[in-house]
């Protein structure tokens, strides 16, 4: 059986990866655009639906965290990956509000004990303490720390995933796809003029998803949410191990080795695919990490990120089959949680376009449906 992937980011490199092992001759194609969320991501990996109301998306994180450490075993034993991008260094949420970290710290804890959830130990760390386990932290936060969280490099696990998919037969070539049609089944892509046949086409090209189904009539309802986050390096800083952090806002703090720490990162809808740094954004990230770290005003700049969320006008995954077009399979939509959902997200792709019928129940996923319009206007 042979696939085509369009889209090389953490969603498309874990289709193809699945898929291969699986023995299916797979091509992945992709454009390189600038802004690839994939590439760009701060790397918080928290793959637990904490406050999701949603009955179905629940169960997709749920299934998203326990494939992570099944994946991240089988790239190392199956793909002979040496290096994922991926560490387990443990989650903070921090805030002055004690009483609201006490509460969160509860709820967590009863999600881990009654809802079997893998959270690993919840801790309440009091005022002060914070600071000692995450450089530069203001000494009047506390925090709730979760042991099982983690942060991951999306782009080390992507050429992780692609590496691993080419040892098992995938092949890649760059270009801009367009997707090919016989009586309404779709049937491959045209790339520069070549005409290249499938049995099935998984479109996993981020926020320019909707771009690719559109000729089809086909309204993904996928818009790109730019975010825009900074890379600091901290001299001295011991950061490979510090807890990824967060506030109760959409602020983050990320630790890598190298005394690296990654700080935002904006939430923009209405930007488009405006691929530009701007100086309000800029202030959004460093006033938000500075208000919670101080000491981090002393930081070298070391690099500026902008990039491309694939949001969903109802804040859902857009995933799975297209009925009035057979052979197409489209994996977006996860928004701000790509790094934490995508691998999973991937696997699921796989197994729609091998035609299984994967788990959990994706009805309340499909690409096709009339999604309400949280999201910009088009």
């Amino acid at each position: 059986m042979r696939v085509i992937v369009v889209g090389a980011g953490v969603v498309g490199a874990s289709a193809a990866y699945h898929l291969a092992i699986e023995g299916a001759d797979v091509l992945v194609v992709d454009r390189a655009d600038a802004g690839q969320a994939s590439a760009v991501g701060a790397g918080v990996v928290f793959p637990w639906p904490v406050g999701e109301p949603h009955a179905a998306t629940r169960a997709l994180w749920l299934a998203a965290a326990e494939h992570y450490p099944l994946l991240l075993a089988a790239l190392g034993e199956v793909g002979g990956v040496a290096e994922t991008g991926y560490a387990q260094v443990g989650g903070l949420r921090i805030s002055e509000d004690v009483g609201a970290l006490r509460r969160a710290r509860d709820e967590l804890t009863r999600l881990r004990d009654r809802e079997r959830w893998a959270l690993g130990e919840v801790d309440l760390l009091e005022p002060g303490e914070p600071a000692r386990v995450f450089p530069g932290l203001s000494s009047e936060l506390a925090g709730v720390r979760v042991s099982a969280a983690g942060r991951v490099d999306g782009r080390i696990l992507r050429d992780a995933l692609l590496s691993a998919a080419e040892r098992h037969g995938a092949r890649r070539r760059s270009g801009s796809a367009r997707l090919t049609t016989a009586g309404g089944r779709v049937t491959g892509v045209e790339i520069a003029g070549q005409v290249l046949g499938a049995h099935a086409v998984v479109v996993a090209a981020g926020a320019w998803s909707a771009e690719l189904c559109r000729p089809l009539g086909v309204d993904l309802p996928v818009y790109p949410m730019r975010g825009q986050l900074a890379h600091l390096h901290l001299p001295g800083a011991v950061t490979d191990q510090v807890p990824v952090t967060m506030t109760f806002g959409d602020h983050c703090l990320v630790g890598f080795p190298g005394s690296r720490i990654v700080v935002g990162a904006t939430r923009e809808p209405n930007a488009g695919f405006d691929h530009r740094m701007t100086a309000g954004g800029l202030r959004h990230v460093l006033d938000g990490a500075l208000a919670v770290a101080p000491a981090l005003a002393e930081a070298t700049v070391g690099e500026l990120r902008v990039g491309f969320r694939p949001a969903s006008r109802d804040d859902r995954p857009v995933l799975g089959t297209v009925p009035a077009h057979p052979g197409l399979v489209v994996a977006t939509g996860l928004g701000a949680n790509g790094l934490t959902l995508g691998p999973f997200v991937g696997a699921v792709a796989a197994e729609l376009a091998l035609d299984r019928r994967p788990s959990p129940d994706l009805a309340d996923f499909r690409p096709d449906r009339a999604a309400a319009p949280s999201g910009p206007a088009r």
